[in-house]
């Protein structure tokens, strides 16, 4: 059992249906192993304080983990109706990781990222999806999920499993040349999402090239093909450059940030969640 919350009013965009009264209700809560190769999460669980959740969003971390910034976002989430679970990404490693956006952090946080496979994501991402269905009383309906940076490429991959109905990746480099732990590119996975996916970018973030985001958009297109109108993938490029969404790093564009929380919120209300 989830210990007692801490219940705050939280300001939001504005959305086509937030918490009545944009209240959350979060905490820190420990999610244990189900299966021999998951090891346990201490995730940041948010949701609306006044009302059931209208769904469920996974919300994946920088390298800096589940700091202040990332559960901002899931409080963000959870007054806007949503039930959201930000998960450590470095389980194994670091548990519970909180880091600054300075070049200390960035040094200890890729340091747990070079350390981390796309096997173990998996598993991780598996078992949290699971939990958080249960959790938002919608068993078998399918979550959201937005990442950012390091999260934003574990975006993609976990939009190729089955309780993934909508992902965000929110400027996620090195799609294009490998994934996590080694291997072909994590873009060579998009065939496989089974439900649907929206890259952001920042028009001018030195992490990734115009090369690499034509690839992204042209893998997403391919991949739409057949598809209806409102199952098909997707990729928007915005002003700024690595990070515009996130208020603590400087290349945070505020025009940007606003009109990228518009699409994830659009992005997961038109695919049903």
């Amino acid at each position: 059992m989830a210990p007692p919350c801490d219940t705050r009013p939280v300001t939001t965009p504005a959305s086509d249906r937030p918490s009545p009264s944009g209240a959350v209700c979060a905490n820190w809560h420990t999610i244990p192993p189900r299966q021999a190769e998951q090891t346990p999460l201490r995730c940041w669980w948010a949701r609306p304080a006044d009302a059931a959740p209208r769904a469920g969003v996974l919300v994946l971390p920088e390298v800096f983990g589940v700091n202040p910034w990332v559960r901002g976002v899931a409080d963000r989430l959870a007054a806007e109706g949503y039930g959201a679970l930000a998960m450590p990404l470095f389980s194994r490693t670091a548990p519970e990781l909180e880091l600054g956006y300075d070049e200390a952090g960035l040094k200890e946080g890729r340091s747990h990222k070079e350390r981390t496979t796309t096997p173990q994501l998996l598993d991780d991402l598996a078992l949290a999806a699971d939990w958080l269905q249960e959790a938002v009383g919608r068993r078998g309906a399918g979550l959201g999920c937005v990442g950012f940076c390091f999260g934003g490429h574990v975006a993609m991959l976990a939009a190729t499993l089955p309780a993934i109905a909508a992902s965000v990746d929110c400027y996620g480099a090195g799609v294009v040349s490998g994934r996590p732990g080694g291997g072909g590119p994590t873009l060579e996975l998009v065939p496989t999402i089974p439900g649907r996916l929206l890259c952001l970018f920042g028009a001018d973030d030195p992490l990734i090239p115009a090369a690499d985001r034509q690839a992204v958009a042209a893998a997403l297109a391919a991949a739409s093909r057949g598809r209806a109108p409102a199952q098909r993938h997707h990729v928007r490029v915005l002003e700024g450059g690595h990070g515009f969404l996130c208020e603590a790093r400087t290349d945070f564009v505020p025009q940007s940030a606003a009109e990228g929380w518009r699409e994830i919120l659009g992005w997961f209300a038109a695919s049903g969640v």
